[in-house]
């Protein structure tokens, strides 16, 4: 009669497990096709597999593989989960923080693709989703701490938040963990900001989101860089109508205003061109990848980046 266990593995059951593809691959649920890959790609074959002979796998190598199985099923890209374990990343009994750290429920058990992605993304990656808005502010406010505003927004947040937005264009999900992030992200940098004080010769500086633009995170980032080098700014929020930015140029008087715009479609030059001349005259800075710099009106000057921005407006500024 037969027991109804697999003689192949009772009869490899020992402190020296010896197990074929087709065991591993039924003890992990997987087809021996993937195996392979996982070995050809990856480096995850058997350790000690001899050219000519058959594959055998030992119990060393049946943990990396079980680690990879669980890494993969919890969201992670193959490539990132075989890179986990080949180096160390993990104890091979249990997935790493970022994926312990989301739980079993709601969010947990997935995770935001970030290839190539630095210990300090993957950590507010995992922080976001799990929706914990705490944890996400304490990351942002330690690198504030250690690198900046700049490198804070370039290096941390924008690839995080780039990649939960291609996470919720492929799944659908997500929107969620992308105002999660906005919002705790926005928090901090708004309590940086306001450690400023305003430019000396009293005409302050005015940082907007152009007409019908939505992101406002980037001059979130701005205006706390510029309180990093003493300049206070205010700023008026997303989709500022071109009417209130002129209107507020001319009951404030600046010394410069800086308009923001995301994507083409809401870089609209004709807002630039209403705003009002002033005596002193405004300096008009625009930033943004939405912005062509080509089409701009002559007296308006482009950023190309968020340290230019610092550079140009604490220069205007200046007393």
């Amino acid at each position: 009669m037969s027991s109804g266990v697999d003689n192949t593995d009772r009869a490899d059951v020992s402190t020296d497990l010896v197990l074929t593809v087709a065991a591993v691959a039924r003890r992990l649920g997987v087809a021996p096709a993937t195996l392979r890959t996982w070995a050809r790609r990856y480096g995850l074959g058997p350790s000690e597999h001899v050219t000519g002979t058959h594959r055998r796998y030992n119990d060393f190598d049946l943990q990396r593989l079980q680690a990879m199985r669980r890494l993969t099923l919890s969201g992670m890209p193959a490539a990132d989960a075989a890179r986990a374990v080949l180096t160390a990343q993990l104890d091979v009994d249990e997935p790493p923080a970022a994926v312990r750290r989301a739980g079993p429920g709601g969010p947990g058990g997935r995770v935001i693709a970030l290839p190539g992605g630095h210990p300090g993304q993957r950590g507010l990656a995992a922080a976001a989703m799990a929706l914990d808005s705490i944890g996400v502010a304490r990351l942002v406010e330690h690198s504030m701490a250690e690198h900046g505003a700049i490198q804070t927004w370039d290096e941390l947040v924008r690839p995080v938040l780039t990649a939960i937005g291609r996470r919720w264009e492929s799944t659908g999900e997500g929107i969620e963990v992308e105002h999660l992030v906005s919002y705790a992200v926005d928090a901090v940098f708004r309590q940086y900001a306001v450690r400023a004080s305003e430019p000396s010769h009293g005409r302050p500086l005015l940082l907007a989101s152009a007409p019908n633009e939505l992101h406002h995170l980037p001059l979130s980032a701005l205006a706390a860089a510029l309180a990093e080098h003493g300049a206070g700014a205010r700023q008026l929020g997303p989709a500022t109508p071109a009417g209130a930015l002129a209107a507020a140029i001319r009951r404030t008087g600046p010394c410069a205003v800086l308009v923001w715009s995301q994507v083409p479609a809401t870089a609209d030059v004709t807002a630039l061109e209403s705003l009002p001349v002033t005596r002193p005259p405004v300096s008009v800075l625009t930033a943004g990848p939405g912005w062509d710099t080509d089409a701009l009106p002559a007296r308006v000057r482009h950023a190309s980046s968020l340290t230019d921005a610092v550079r140009l407006l604490s220069r205007a500024a200046a007393p």
